[in-house]
């Protein structure tokens, strides 16, 4: 058994995590990742790596999901078939929930086992907020509920480490992104509860909430963006079509069909990064793009004909339609 602890700047708490876990788990290799912290944090490295702990390094910081990766390398070389469990250096995770995270996952390799904090008591609001949003969002675009999106007390096998090393992320997002991705690979979400700790208002935490918010929402931005920029690109090729031939059906369809070419070739390169052929991408994305526009029309009459206002019905339409379109393109049409 493998535990991994990614740590940027850490205290006191580092070594008696390490302390704890050494004697609750004697025969697990602990590995700890020097986040590019500065010197005097340095002491606290040393200490654990007299214990015996393989303390792995990086000049500069370059975030949480860079350092696992960092460590999954390493253990790569091993060529062990074990398990692997990632640990937060900050004291959150208990080594008794740890020991429950590492039991559960020897029971499969096809599972990733998430310690999952119920999120009681006295929980930082922008914890307790920024959990709230990312679960919902996960279970919105994959179909799948998951009560902590954001724990970093995660168990899976070696066997996963090529899947891992080539998701995308350096920093935070790169743990959404494995949940995100998990189906694709064939890994079944298992939550084991443990309890919530957070220790002096989580004031340890390096987790910027503007920046790193960006980085997690980020395959849904590039999605926004690419539909506004096809509606901008439709409003204008309309525009002009219209100026140059005065014929309306032609304007609109061709409008249309060069929109959501665009379209198309930005999310099948920039937000899902296909692995098919783009003909067949191409065609399913099409398809898809009728079947979008024939449910627009039945959910926009429907919506109208029990008397809701058109803007309203409008606005509920596009955001169903918009969030069933994402979960396709993702799981269906560009793989």
């Amino acid at each position: 058994m493998y535990i991994i602890i990614p740590s940027y700047e850490p205290d006191h708490r580092l070594i008696t995590l390490v302390a704890e876990l050494q004697e609750k788990l004697p025969h697990a290799k602990l590995i700890v990742v020097n986040d590019g912290s500065d010197d005097s944090y340095y002491p606290f490295f040393q200490e654990v790596g007299k214990s015996g702990v393989t303390v792995l390094e990086h000049v500069t910081n370059k975030g949480k999901g860079a350092a696992l990766k960092t460590a999954f390398t390493f253990i790569s070389k091993k060529q062990e078939d074990d398990i692997i469990i990632t640990v937060d250096s900050d004291g959150q995770h208990l080594p008794t929930d740890i020991v429950k995270v590492a039991q559960e996952a020897q029971d499969s390799h096809d599972h990733l086992v998430l310690g999952s904090r119920a999120f009681v008591g006295k929980v930082p609001f922008r914890s307790r907020f920024g959990n709230k949003v990312t679960a919902t969002l996960f279970h919105l675009v994959t179909g799948q509920k998951v009560s902590d999106t954001q724990t970093g007390l995660r168990a899976f096998s070696t066997r996963q480490i090529p899947w891992l090393l080539q998701l995308d992320g350096d920093r935070f997002e790169y743990e959404f992104n494995m949940l995100l991705e998990a189906n694709k690979a064939n890994l079944e979400l298992v939550e084991v509860p443990i309890a919530t700790v957070y220790l002096e208002d989580n004031k340890s935490s390096h987790f910027r909430p503007v920046q790193d918010s960006i980085r997690i929402y980020a395959p849904f931005l590039k999605f926004s963006s690419t539909a506004i920029l096809a509606a901008l690109i439709d409003a204008l090729a309309l525009f002009m079509l219209m100026a140059l031939t005065d014929h309306l059906l032609f304007s609109v369809i061709t409008a249309r069909v060069v929109s959501a070419t665009v379209q198309c070739l930005l999310n099948a390169n920039l937000v899902f990064k296909r692995t098919s052929q783009l003909f067949k991408s191409t065609m399913r994305y099409f398809m898809l793009a009728l079947a979008m526009l024939a449910c627009n029309y039945v959910l926009m009459k429907s919506l109208i004909t029990i008397g809701i206002w058109l803007v309203v019905a409008k606005l509920l339409t596009e955001s169903l339609l918009f969030i069933v379109s994402y979960r396709v393109q993702r799981e269906r049409v560009f793989i």
